[in-house]
């Protein structure tokens, strides 16, 4: 999975459309959609115009947890809706509130890989004891857990419970979630020659986690991108850990 994706949540129609041929065109190999955004026809009609063979890009979707007992029909849906005849990553968005409901879904989701139409799946909001649950009772390991991230939300905790667990983690609002006129991280990126919003995803990957941000303007879109010609030094990793402390 590339650590860089695109988020695409909030955008439908033309404006999904235009910012993910933007983003691909930009070097992104690595979408992110779901059926709860209403706009996988727009990503897929996107992936196939780009120009971009499908087996070069990474494409994630999510069910719902109202779709609980209807994961097939789901699949074959969100398949059409792509144009595509499998899904690189398929989550489970939330857990469902219903009793059972996320062991259900989840065994969905097992038997429905082994079909072989999806080729891994994980899960997005998931605590680690929701995780834990889904794992005793399956004996199948999240590949991934999609969720809310940024400085203001860092755990040390968390990160290690997801590491001992073999679960990559893939942070979401990064960015919308961070005051990027924050003094540490104007320092860090006054000190690299790069934007706040660089330091913040940079960041992330420092940390191993799998980010997907999100932008309609193809200068910020590529700006998102460009994270891979610096690095942040121990004391700039830490000094932005230490803005949850605060």
């Amino acid at each position: 999975m590339p650590v860089v994706g695109f988020g695409t949540w909030r955008m439908r129609h033309d404006n999904a459309y235009q910012a993910v041929l933007a983003a691909l065109a930009t070097g992104y190999r690595h979408i992110d959609t779901a059926t709860m955004y209403a706009n996988e026809a727009d990503v897929g009609r996107a992936v196939r115009d780009s120009g971009v063979g499908r087996s070069e890009v990474f494409i994630t979707t999510k069910i719902r947890p109202s779709d609980v007992g209807e994961a097939r029909s789901v699949l074959q849906r969100s398949l059409a809706a792509l144009g595509t005849d499998y899904l690189d990553l398929w989550l489970v968005h939330w857990p469902p509130s219903a009793r059972g409901g996320s062991r259900q879904l989840w065994n969905e989701l097992i038997e429905l890989q082994a079909e072989g139409q999806v080729r891994d799946i994980g899960v997005s909001n998931y605590t680690l004891p929701e995780l834990d649950d889904l794992i005793r009772s399956s004996g199948k390991v999240p590949a991934v857990n999609q969720i809310d991230w940024s400085p203001s939300r860092y755990d040390a905790n968390v990160l290690a419970g997801h590491a001992e667990r073999g679960i990559v983690v893939e942070g979401y609002s990064g960015l919308k979630n961070t005051d990027l006129d924050d003094p540490v991280l104007a320092k860090i990126a006054v000190a690299h020659g790069v934007t706040t919003a660089q330091v913040v995803l940079r960041w992330h990957l420092e940390h191993d986690i799998i980010v997907i941000p999100k932008s309609a303007q193809p200068e910020r879109i590529a700006a998102n991108f460009d994270l891979f010609g610096f690095g942040l030094t121990a004391d700039e990793i830490a000094a932005i850990d230490g803005i949850a402390r605060r």
